[in-house]
This record gives structure tokens, C-alpha cells and sequence, in this order.
């Protein structure tokens, strides 16, 4: 080894030594990434089986493909749980919530079938839309905090981050037929609660207002930060709402760009006045240093 990386490699173990923070060393193997999206894969085949996994699923077989892919699944999940100090009982209790997620993102399949006419079927839906891929890693996310494994559900959660552009916090509560049209750059924060058949656009974000902190500096939490969507909410795309005692009523319709830190009854519409814009047409060539104005200049 040459003396650089010599002093490289002491000058990291004095680091080691002067904290404990950022490593693993003589303990107990932290979660593993790739084997939570192991999970995550596993998961889509047993909930749409033949879109992913196996690709040959027949009436015939399906009994010992499906019986296969939960064995792993739980065995895999087991492993994991155990490193963030779960018990057994985790890994049994999330297999057996797998047919409630099923059913869910089913109809959130269908709510972005009916609500995009770009949409052509189902198959579309579930093999393309990255809106859709963000609410199955919620929805399984989510699963998992309930479950007590904060850790597990947030690697998930944040690479579907990473893949689709929607950070959808699991903590949020969100309801039946959830549709995410495009999904880039939505933000749904830990403490937002959606009722049913609420549709964003991409962009939207549901925050929280300034927070107080504690002695150390540190950002309270604990209560409810984000706001409150009910049911049949429509958020067009950039929308800003914040706050959690800000609720959005059945019914509303929230336009594109609108920054909202109050309640909205239900059965309203939140609209931005449009901004003054100027129109300038192509300036004509001109003689050097002889300045003319704009043949077109108007404003709307």
C-alpha cells in the first residue's frame, strides 16, 4: 500500500474512533437497501402477478409460483425486521395485509384509467405510470410503519423517491382511488390525510408551516403539521398547501399555482388571478447603434 493511502486509510479509523455515528462497526448489520427492493419486487409479483416476476403464470401453476414468492418474501422480510429489532410476528402480519393492498391499488389503478384520457388500460397503468409505482411503494410503506418499522418503510419510500419524482411520506393517510397524474415533484408530508378519490398533478405539494423547535435546536414534531384533503379533491399542478389545521372540503377544486394556507368549504374553487404578461415580437435588424422598439409589445 502506498504512504497516501496509508494516511488515508488511518486518518479514516481516527474518524471511526471519534464517533460512533455513520458506521457498524462491532454491531448488528443495519437494514440492507438492495434486499428491502428485493422485497419491494416480490411484493409487485404477488400482487399483479404476470405483469412482474415470473412471466409465465397459468391457472396450473399459480398455486406453487405464488406459494414460492411468499415463502421468500416472508423469509426475506423476516431478515429484515429482525435487523431493525422486530419480531416474527412483523413479517407474518404484513404477508397477510398483502389482498387489503391489492384491492386498494386496484382502484387506484382504475381511479388514473378514468381520470387521464391518456390512458389506454389497465396493463398501462400498472407496467408505466410512475404515479402509480409511487402509491404501491406508499401503500406497502405505509404498511410497515403501522407495522412499527419506520426504517424499512422510508428505504422504500425514498427510492420511489428517486424513481418517480413523488415523495410521498408514509406516514400520510391517504384513501381509496388515489390518482397521481404525472406524479414529478409532488410532496405529501408525514402528517397529510386524503379522503377518497383525491387526484394531484405533478408538483403539488401538501407541507407544513413554520415549526417551533425544542432546546437543542431541534424541529418539534408530534402534531399535525400538514393539511387535510376530503374526499373527490382535484390540486392542479404547483399548487402549494400548508399547514395542519388547513382543510380543503369535499368536493374542491384547487387550480394550478394557488398557495393556500387556509380552510376551503367544500364544493369550491381555489383560482390564481392570472399574472400581467408582456408579449415582444422579434426585434428587427438594425443599423449598429441605432436602437428601435419592438414592432409587437402588449400586454394581457
Amino acid at each position: 500500500m502506498s504512504a497516501r493511502l496509508s494516511g488515508a486509510r488511518e486518518a479514516l479509523l481516527r474518524s471511526y474512533q471519534e464517533s460512533t455515528a455513520g458506521q457498524r462497526i462491532d454491531g448488528q448489520p443495519v437494514a440492507s437497501v438492495s434486499e428491502c427492493l428485493a422485497i419491494l419486487r416480490l411484493c409487485q409479483e404477488a400482487l399483479f402477478p404476470g405483469y412482474f416476476g415470473h412471466r409465465d403464470v397459468t391457472s396450473e401453476n399459480l398455486n406453487g409460483l405464488l406459494g414460492g414468492t411468499l415463502e421468500t418474501l416472508q423469509r426475506k422480510l423476516q431478515d429484515q425486521v429482525g435487523l431493525c429489532g422486530g419480531s416474527n410476528e412483523v413479517s407474518w402480519a404484513f404477508v397477510e395485509s398483502l389482498p387489503a393492498i391489492r384491492a386498494q391499488l386496484l382502484l387506484d389503478a382504475q381511479a388514473a384509467l378514468d381520470g387521464d384520457p391518456a390512458a389506454t388500460s389497465i396493463d398501462e397503468v400498472l407496467l408505466a405510470y410512475p404515479g402509480f409505482l409511487a402509491i404501491t411503494v406508499y401503500r406497502l410503506a405505509h404498511r410497515l410503519l403501522q407495522l412499527g418499522m419506520p426504517l424499512l418503510a422510508r428505504i422504500l419510500s425514498e427510492w420511489a423517491h428517486s424513481q418517480t419524482g413523488a415523495d410521498i411520506h408514509p406516514g400520510a393517510q391517504i384513501g381509496d382511488s388515489f390518482f397521481l397524474d404525472h406524479g414529478t415533484g409532488v410532496v405529501i408530508g408525514a402528517t397529510s390525510v386524503l379522503g377518497r378519490r383525491v387526484r394531484l398533478y405533478q408538483g403539488v405539494t401538501l407541507g407544513a408551516l413554520s415549526l417551533s423547535r425544542d432546546a437543542s435546536g431541534k424541529v418539534a414534531g408530534g402534531s399535525k403539521r400538514h393539511p387535510t384533503l376530503e374526499d373527490s379533491v382535484t390540486v392542479y399542478a404547483n399548487a402549494v398547501i400548508l399547514g395542519g389545521t388547513t382543510v380543503v372540503g369535499e368536493g374542491c377544486v384547487i387550480g394550478g399555482g394557488v398557495f393556500l394556507t387556509r380552510s376551503v368549504p367544500a364544493g369550491h374553487r381555489v383560482i390564481l388571478d392570472p399574472p400581467p404578461l408582456r408579449i415582444q415580437g422579434p426585434k428587427p435588424a438594425t443599423p449598429e447603434g441605432e436602437v428601435l422598439v419592438c414592432p409587437i409589445d402588449f400586454e394581457i
